[in-house]
């Protein structure tokens, strides 16, 4: 009986150990996450929006550049998939790959808004749509909220 109730234990003590408490925080996830599935309705590259960047879908005439694409891909899945994934099983690893991933994405997304922004002949490029905007900022806010909550584990 002793050795199955230290066993037990054991097991509870490793599982709190693997978890994070986001706290108010994981409000904060949740709008941004809201905030990014908005941004993928709006205009991202000239007319075509985030959703028509992530599936390949762009109207005609518009030339969609890698680093936009790239970074539609990863705002979804680490924005949008691992920040979700995170607050529901609230796993201490989840938070970190959700905090690695939205940096990676963070990163992406600068660099797709100075592509929108420049173009090889030195001409101003079309711009940046506001949808693109929203999600980068909302990238960097992600990545500020799950290095925080993924630091506060004891």
């Amino acid at each position: 009986m002793s050795s199955e109730l230290e066993t037990e234990i054991s097991k509870i003590g490793r599982r709190v150990f693997r978890q994070v408490d986001p706290g108010v925080r994981a409000v904060v996830a949740a709008c941004c996450v809201l905030v990014l599935l908005v941004a993928a309705l709006l205009p991202w590259v000239e007319s075509a929006t985030g959703w028509q960047v992530v599936s390949g879908s762009a109207p005609a005439g518009v030339t969609v550049g890698l680093l936009p694409t790239v970074f539609a891909v990863t705002a979804a899945v680490f924005g949008v998939l691992a920040t979700t994934g995170a607050l529901l099983t609230r796993l201490w690893v989840v938070a970190w790959i959700a905090a690695v991933g939205c940096g990676f994405s963070t990163v992406t997304g600068v660099l797709a808004i100075w592509s929108q922004q420049s173009s090889a002949s030195h001409q101003p490029g079309p711009g940046p749509g506001i949808g693109l905007i929203a999600a980068a900022l909302t990238m960097l806010v992600l990545v500020v909220q799950w290095v925080r909550v993924a630091l506060t584990r004891t």
